[in-house]
């Protein structure tokens, strides 16, 4: 692997994210982190899992350069779609993952984050879904999860601001579990994960798979509906706009076409 690196040590396994500089979700990282789930799902080995980042940042968000690459809407879609079934699987991975975030979550970095089991943070982390500010919107479930951990209100002004929260606050809305120095963070996250490893893999197993039968048919429309909409809104000349200030380093100017 070239962008994530795998420690196992007493059943918890370590992953963690090395792709400079903001460890962006590539489509690279994204490929590497489902072949992972691929190895760790069958290793006996490992019960529970700690996913963090190399560096500054858990993670940044998307890869912004790589969406120039896509050539059309509909491919956009198709990629979203893609993003969301991976997430879905860590969602529903039968071993707990937790998120152990530092620096910053944003983007796709905090649609990967809420797909973890558990969210653990530093207080001055900071978490986002500032996908508006580029005239696009999130794509990788971060418009249905969002609101499950936070409410729907805090949710919308969070998207529509762009605006990011802190660690302390995220505990506080439920968003994180808990908050520690970022010196202590990882070692705090393996401690959580080493007891979650000490119970029975098949109990574990078990209440993951009843805590995720409360999804409904109007969870799964929301999440073809975002992926659509991810699509068509990426062919806008809004997002054209968002896209290129960000990359030029300005304030967009957005016309509402």
């Amino acid at each position: 692997m070239e962008c994530l690196n795998l420690v196992i040590e007493d059943h918890v396994a370590v992953v963690t994210i090395n792709h400079s500089p903001a460890n962006a979700l590539s489509s690279k990282v994204l490929k590497e982190l489902s072949n992972l789930l691929d190895k760790i799902e069958t290793d006996e080995q490992v019960r529970a899992i700690v996913l963090h980042g190399e560096g500054r940042f858990f993670s940044a968000g998307a890869d912004i350069k790589e969406f120039l690459q896509v050539p059309s809407g509909d491919e956009f879609s198709k990629m979203a779609v893609k993003g969301q079934e991976l997430f879905e699987r860590i969602e529903t991975f039968q071993k707990p993952i937790i998120a152990a975030i530092h620096g910053a979550a944003l983007g796709g970095g905090l649609e990967l984050a809420m797909s973890c089991h558990i969210r653990l943070v530093t207080e001055d982390a900071k978490l986002g879904l500032p996908e508006l500010q580029l005239g696009i919107i999130p794509g990788f479930g971060g418009t249905q999860r969002l609101p499950k951990y936070i409410g729907t209100g805090r949710a919308l002004e969070m998207m529509l601001t762009s605006e990011p929260i802190m660690g302390a606050e995220a505990v506080k809305l439920g968003l994180a579990n808990h908050c520690y120095p970022e010196e202590s963070l990882v070692e705090e996250a393996k401690k959580l994960a080493a007891k979650f490893a000490q119970k029975s893999p098949l109990s574990v197993k078990a209440v993951i798979s009843l805590l995720n039968t409360s999804k409904t048919s109007v969870y799964e429309a929301g999440m073809r509906q975002e992926a659509e909409w991810f699509g068509e809104i990426f062919e806008s000349a809004d997002a054209k706009e968002g896209i290129s200030a960000f990359i030029e380093k300005r304030k967009p100017s957005f016309k509402g076409k």
